[in-house]
């Protein structure tokens, strides 16, 4: 066998060990306390577990960052199954976060966003 054979056969016996890792197709939906869909809002998808920061020798990312679209949905490329840190923000409500497993081949996570609270102050 010739030293190219060789590493043609090594190479076809390591494909299956480096096969990509599980991956979930993530929508995150964003709606207020009325049901209405809130468009613009700033999502943020950080892995906690689950994910390799090295691959390869490349670095991968380790967030996402999104805007929902006008009916308040953000739809995300495949990511690893794993834990993962949502945050949901937008000036005109507060801000929402989570830990959510994600461990499913598709995944939707409803976040409905509360009003902003009331300044409180001593001066009054």
């Amino acid at each position: 066998m010739t030293r190219s054979a060789f590493v043609l056969c090594l190479t076809g016996l390591m494909v299956p060990a480096l096969a990509r890792a599980p991956e979930t197709t993530l929508t995150i939906k964003v709606t207020n306390l009325k049901g209405e869909p809130v468009d613009r809002a700033a999502v943020i998808v950080r892995f906690i577990s689950g994910h390799s920061v090295v691959k390869l020798g490349k670095a991968q990312s380790t967030q996402y960052e999104l805007r929902t679209d006008q009916e308040g949905v953000a739809k995300f490329p495949p990511i690893p199954r794993g834990k993962i840190r949502v945050q949901v923000i937008d000036k005109r409500y507060q801000t929402y976060g989570d830990v959510i497993d994600v461990t499913d081949e598709q995944k939707t996570i409803d976040v409905k966003l509360n009003p902003p609270q009331s300044q409180y102050s001593a001066h009054e």
